[in-house]
């Protein structure tokens, strides 16, 4: 007796896959010839996987691509992390590249299999996708149902690949409610800042808060996306002058954890310009080109009691800090206001900070955009504080 098979697409489902290829698959899956011409030579097919069904790992002489059209799957290169896929996403799998791909296993799931350079192509089956090696790579697929748009599942996937969420269990409408609005609403409005901006600022913005939980979250997003050990390391070191070493260790605790557990030796190199005989000397040229030479001024009208206090803003915060590699000026800047911004209570340090990104280059927009992205983590009235001194110093 046929299963009842859901409408996923347009396309026919077909029949269930012959012997010859069967035996290649765990589970089920359907077959509908599309496109067989001899003059055009450019077969597709449209395949279907019950929820749980994959092919064995294999290749393609020839490669091949795949479009989705319907459901939710995974396709996985040898080697790398399995990759989520969705209707409209296209795979496109280079010669003699071992792989697999198939349904999640709470979905049904179906493409398009193109086969290119069909004159030369075979293929080579290999080993099944055993249950093993199929629940690590679709971890997280399944939850209670949580209703998450495309857009919030991609940009929480290219964070996370196939994280399990524990929340989504145990509280999917708080997690269909944030998700949808963080990982899809806020970010369309994310302008011109890369994922690995967004997810620095946010990693800044978490340690100003004391969110260990959630810093440590986006440590391994922020090393998935890119960013540099230098850069996660440079974002505590320049942290401490603005938090304060007694909340900052222990995120460097737990930054130095993640990186041992991803092979990374520490220390790091050392990205430290100045000397002890030139920080202050560089920190104060540093503070000018930032702030303007007004900012010298600023130790002759302190107190006498209180002039020291300058002294370490320019050596140590700026000399110390500012000087080091790892980080350009415009992110410094903007590192710094995030963390501003999410701590409350700065605002005199927060329009100093808004002027001081202006004069390195980052332009309202810049600050907005950012000011919107760390709203998720800090909250409306800290968000509509920050944007009140943007437009205090900044008006549009």
């Amino acid at each position: 007796m046929k299963k009842e098979i859901p409408t996923i697409s347009n396309f026919s489902v077909g029949n269930p896959l012959p012997e010859m290829y069967s035996k290649y698959f765990i589970g089920q899956a359907y077959l509908a010839p599309l496109a067989q011409s001899k003059d055009l030579n450019c077969p597709i097919m449209n395949v279907t996987f019950e929820p749980g069904c994959r092919n064995n790992w294999h290749s393609h002489t020839g490669g091949q691509i795949l479009v989705v059209v319907g459901g939710k799957g995974y396709y996985q290169a040898k080697g790398e992390p399995a990759r989520m896929l969705l209707p409209g996403d296209v795979v496109e799998i280079a010669p003699n590249v071992i792989h697999w791909h198939g349904a999640a296993p709470d979905s049904w799931f179906s493409h398009l299999a193109v086969e290119t350079n069909p004159q030369n192509n075979k293929n080579t089956w290999l080993e099944p996708v055993d249950d093993e090696e199929y629940k690590k790579a679709t971890a997280g697929s399944v939850t209670k149902a949580v209703n998450l748009t495309k857009a919030a599942i991609k940009n929480h996937e290219e964070l996370w690949p196939g994280y399990d969420s524990k929340a989504a269990k145990t509280d999917p409408e708080l997690i269909e409610i944030f998700d949808n609005w963080a990982f899809d609403e806020v970010i369309q409005k994310s302008g011109d800042l890369d994922t690995k901006t967004r997810t620095m600022m946010i990693m800044g913005s978490c340690i100003a808060q004391g969110a260990l939980t959630e810093y440590k979250m986006f440590v391994n997003a922020a090393l998935n996306v890119g960013v540099t050990p230098v850069a996660v390391k440079e974002i505590l070191y320049q942290s401490v002058a603005y938090v304060g070493v007694a909340k900052v260790i222990d995120f460097l605790y737990a930054a130095n954890e993640i990186l041992k557990e991803r092979g990374i030796e520490l220390p790091l190199e050392g990205q430290a310009t100045t000397t002890p005989e030139n920080r202050h000397e560089k920190g104060l040229a540093l503070m000018k080109s930032t702030f303007g030479d007004q900012i010298a001024l600023a130790k002759d009208k302190a107190p006498d009691d209180q002039k020291h206090i300058q002294d370490y803003l320019r050596g140590n915060c700026f000399g110390d800090y500012y000087t080091r590699t790892g980080l350009d000026m415009k992110t410094r800047e903007l590192l710094t206001f995030s963390m501003l911004i999410s701590m409350g209570g700065t605002d005199s340090q927060v329009r100093g900070h808004i002027q001081g990104n202006l004069n390195v280059g980052n332009d309202r927009a810049t600050l907005v955009d950012i000011t919107t992205q760390l709203l998720p983590y800090i909250g409306y009235p800290r968000t509509l504080n920050a944007l009140n001194a943007i437009n205090e110093v900044l008006p549009e």
